[in-house]
């Protein structure tokens, strides 16, 4: 199978409706591996590295797809923990052996020290492949535990899923939202359509900063306007849900969400923690779920780390490794 270089993010572009018909094929199927996705991320955090893919093909069928970056002596993904949940590479299911062929080939052709590899799904082929085709070929490789990225089967109905919590957890769910209910003047709302979602993002950012130091210190110049580019490409494309809880006329929670084939990914949230005592944030991540039931979605991914509140709702942990192969 013929292997095609890939050295610009343009070369990439080009073929870009190829690219979203394998990603719809492949197991690595997940939002960060869009075109669009990947557009942004490289127009913001693409400087001083270079394009250092290829793509196989079966004939003249996209089989696989390799996004990789170059950076110094070392070879990676395009996009970073910081933003990317998931990574991986787009194959065929059935072509796998000559991807990780090619991949490994395209290793000894390039000099570099070696590949990282982040963001690997558990489920992922490249953590079943990769590795003993590296190690017969002399590569050592060191596989390691990155994160945990929760999420919850949807049922079809809120009541069942609310059968489905602990005792313990649906009892508080239960008993915040009455207090909630009983005490305040307050409504939740979704915006999906750009033009409603661009004025609002500096109250997003405003929460995103109130809500914990650490995400304040994260939300630098350059991820922020990360954030907002990608607010507006997600809401053109139709997957963005920006969803606000207000309490007598005033934004006090926010989550961040996107909508991707047959599940719902909190990307991120923020909340005013002087209205902490109404658990705010929680009970807006718990609507967020219950309108992805009454949409008939499947899955409610809470994505990437180990936040309390994911196991409250019902988050049951699945893990992400990262994987280096490099020269002996």
């Amino acid at each position: 199978m013929p292997v095609v270089p890939l050295t610009s993010f343009q070369a990439l572009w080009d073929i870009r409706e190829e690219w979203e018909r394998l990603l719809r094929a492949s197991p690595a199927n997940t939002l960060f591996l869009t075109p669009y996705w990947q557009q942004v991320w490289w127009e913001n955090f693409g400087h001083g590295r270079q394009v250092a893919g290829f793509c196989l093909r079966n004939g003249t069928e996209l089989v696989a797809l390799a996004a990789l970056s170059r950076q110094d002596d070392k070879i990676t993904f395009l996009g970073n923990p910081d933003t990317f949940d998931y990574n991986d590479f787009m194959v065929l299911p059935g072509h796998e052996e000559a991807f990780f062929g090619a991949l490994l080939d395209h290793l000894d052709q390039s000099e570099a020290d070696g590949l990282k590899l982040v963001s690997l799904r558990e489920s992922s082929p490249t953590l079943q492949r990769l590795p003993d085709l590296a190690r017969s070929r002399e590569y050592q490789v060191e596989i390691e535990r990155e994160d945990v990225a929760p999420g919850i089967a949807l049922p079809a109905t809120w009541d069942e899923y609310l059968e489905g919590l602990s005792k313990k957890d649906r009892h508080e769910l239960r008993r915040k939202f009455r207090r909630l209910e009983g005490e305040t003047n307050w409504r939740w709302y979704a915006l999906r359509d750009s033009a409603q979602v661009m004025p609002r993002l500096p109250d997003f950012f405003r929460l995103m900063r109130q809500s914990r130091p650490d995400k304040a210190d994260f939300l630098t110049p350059q991820r922020e306007q990360f954030f907002t580019r990608m607010a507006q490409r997600t809401a053109e494309q139709g997957v963005l849900c920006l969803a606000f809880m207000e309490i007598d006329g005033k934004s006090v929670a926010a989550s961040f969400c996107f909508d991707y084939g047959d599940a719902r990914l909190l990307y991120n949230s923020g909340n005013d923690p002087e209205y902490s005592y109404y658990s705010v944030g929680l009970l807006l991540h718990a609507l967020c779920l219950r309108d992805a039931i009454e949409q008939g979605k499947k899955y409610f991914d809470f994505l990437r780390g180990p936040e309390p509140y994911k196991y409250h709702l019902g988050g049951q942990d699945h893990i992400l490794y990262q994987m280096v192969v490099k020269r002996n």
